[in-house]
C-alpha cells in the first residue's frame, strides 16, 4: 500500500512541478558517474562492466537500505517512494519540450527550434527543416514516454525504491556512455545492453498503451495496431521501434529516415504510412504521451495491491511448507517410514521419501524467492537529456 501511494504521489508531484531547475538528484548522479568513469575507464568491455555494476549497484543498495529502514513505517516509506518517483520521472518536462518545439515551428522560427532540439535528443539540428525537426521531436517523445515515464513506474511497482533508483541509474548511464562513438564503442556496451534489458517490457507496454489511448488525440486505434505489428521490429533498437511504430500509427505519420548526429549519420527504416510530421502533430504526440503516463500509473499503482501481493503470499506459503517438511524429517527414527510400510526394522520407502522431503525442503527457499523472481522476469524480458532516439 505504501509503495502504491508513493507512486501516485510522486507522479502528481512531477505533473505539478516538473523537474527541479537546480540541484536535480539525477544531475548529481551523472556528475558522480562521470568522476567514476574517469578513474576506471579503459577501452574494453571489462572496464565498462565494472563501471555499470558500481554505478547502478550503489543506488540500488541505497534503495534497499531505505526500504529495510522503513519496513514497519509505511508513511515514511510512502514519502521516500514519492520523492524517488518525482526524481526519476520526466513526463511533464517531455510534454513541455514538445509544446515549445511545436510553438517555434508554427511561428516559423527555425533557429529557435533547432536550438531547442538538444533538450530532446542528440541529433545535429543545423540543417534540419520543419518536417525533420518535427520528426525528431515525435520520435523522442515516443521513446522517452517509455524511458522517462512508463519504465520508472513499472520498476517502482515491481521493486519499489530500489527499482526506481536502479532503473534511472542504468538509463542515465546509457545516455552518458551508450553511444557508438570511438570512445564508448566497447566501454559503453554493458551499460547500453543493461538499459535495453530493463526496457524490454516497458517499451512493449508503452506501444500497447499508445495504441489504446490513440483516440484521445484523434488517432486511429486500428491503424496504430496495424502499423505497430508490422513495423515495430524494423528499428535497429530492440525497444525504440515498439514506441515509435505505435506513435506513427496513432498520429498517421511516417517516422524514420536519415538521422545526422555530430560526426556520424544513420539511416533508419520507415515506420508508418502517412506524411512526414508537422508542427501540428507535436501537440497530439504530447497528449498521447500524457495519456500513456496516466494509464501506466494506474497499472503501477494496482500491481503492489494485486499481483505483487499474490506473488508474495505464494512465496511465503511455499517457504513455510519447506520449513514444515524439514521439521518432519528431523523427527527421531521410529522405524516406520512416512508411508507406513516396514521392511523388518527399516522402511522400504523411507530413503526415497526422505530424499523427496529433502528436495522439497530445499525447494522452499527457492520457491519463496519466487516473488522477486517473477517480478524480475518482467524486468528481464522488459526524459534522459541528450539521448532521445539517437543511440
Amino acid at each position: 500500500m505504501a509503495t502504491a501511494a508513493g507512486l501516485v504521489a510522486g507522479y502528481a508531484l512531477d505533473a505539478l512541478l516538473g523537474d527541479p531547475r537546480r540541484y536535480h538528484p539525477v544531475a548529481g548522479f551523472g556528475r558522480a558517474a562521470g568522476a567514476l568513469e574517469r578513474r576506471i575507464y579503459r577501452p574494453d568491455r571489462g572496464a565498462g562492466t565494472a563501471f555499470a555494476a558500481l554505478a547502478v549497484g550503489a543506488p540500488v543498495l541505497l534503495g534497499v537500505a531505505a526500504t529495510v529502514a522503513t519496513r514497519n513505517r509505511p508513511v515514511a516509506r510512502a514519502a521516500l517512494v514519492a520523492a524517488g518517483t518525482w526524481t526519476v520521472l520526466g513526463g511533464r518536462t517531455l510534454r513541455h519540450e514538445a509544446t515549445v518545439m511545436g510553438r517555434a515551428l508554427r511561428d516559423g522560427d527555425l533557429p529557435a527550434a533547432r536550438q531547442r532540439l538538444g533538450h530532446l535528443c542528440g541529433r545535429d539540428p543545423s540543417t534540419l527543416d520543419e518536417p525533420e525537426l518535427a520528426r525528431a521531436t515525435v520520435e523522442s517523445v515516443a521513446e522517452n514516454t517509455s524511458d522517462a515515464v512508463v519504465a520508472p513506474l513499472l520498476w517502482g511497482a515491481v521493486a519499489g525504491l530500489p527499482g526506481l533508483l536502479g532503473y534511472r541509474a542504468a538509463n542515465t548511464l546509457d545516455a552518458m556512455v551508450g553511444h557508438r562513438s570511438p570512445r564508448y564503442a566497447r566501454f559503453g556496451t554493458p551499460a547500453a545492453r543493461l538499459d535495453d534489458l530493463l526496457n524490454l517490457v516497458p517499451a512493449r507496454l508503452t506501444g500497447l498503451l499508445t495504441i489504446a489511448v490513440a483516440p484521445t488525440a484523434d488517432g486511429d486505434r486500428e491503424r496504430a495496431w496495424r502499423v505497430w505489428r508490422r513495423d515495430r521490429d524494423d528499428h535497429p533498437s530492440p525497444n525504440a521501434g515498439q514506441c515509435e511504430a505505435a506513435m506513427a500509427g496513432a498520429l498517421g505519420v511516417r517516422l524514420g529516415g536519415r538521422n545526422v548526429y555530430f560526426g556520424r549519420s544513420e539511416v533508419r527504416p520507415f515506420l508508418g504510412d502517412g506524411p512526414r510530421p508537422e508542427a501540428r502533430h507535436l501537440k497530439r504526440a504530447a497528449r498521447i504521451s500524457g495519456a500513456v503516463g496516466l494509464a501506466a500509473l494506474g497499472l503501477a499503482a494496482a500491481y503492489p495491491l494485486t499481483v505483487g501481493r499474490l506473488v508474495t503470499a505464494v512465496g511465503r506459503r511455499a517457504l513455510g511448507r519447506g520449513a514444515v517438511v524439514r521439521r518432519v524429517l528431523r523427527r527421531p527414527d521410529t522405524g516406520q517410514g512416512i508411508l507406513g510400510q516396514r521392511d523388518g526394522n527399516r522402511s522400504t520407502t523411507g530413503p526415497l521419501v526422505g530424499a523427496a522431503g529433502r528436495l522439497a525442503g530445499a525447494a522452499g527457499p527457492l520457491v519463496g524467492a519466487a516473488g522477486p523472481l517473477v517480478g524480475a522476469t518482467g524486468r528481464r524480458v522488459a526524459v534522459t537529456a541528450g539521448r532521445g532516439s539517437g543511440r
